[in-house]
């Protein structure tokens, strides 16, 4: 009797992404989960919110460098 041939399944890989998300799932159940991103978020309009006073500082500082011309 001879022994079936062994078949290569076609199973996609894990993704590193895929694979954090899970260990994370693990880790940090619901609130703490949310928790973070809600943290991360923040940081991110803390961010947007820096750039934001740095953009109006620079105008601000051009526009009270810049001399009225004689008329």
């Amino acid at each position: 009797m001879q022994a079936a041939p062994l078949r290569a399944t076609s199973r996609p890989r894990p993704s590193v992404t895929g694979a954090l998300r899970a260990v994370e799932a693990v880790l940090l159940r619901g609130g703490q989960r949310t928790a973070r991103r809600n943290a991360w978020t923040s940081v991110l309009e803390d961010r947007a919110r820096a750039k934001d006073r740095r953009d109006a500082q620079y105008v601000l500082e051009a526009a009270t460098t810049r001399h009225p011309q004689a008329t």
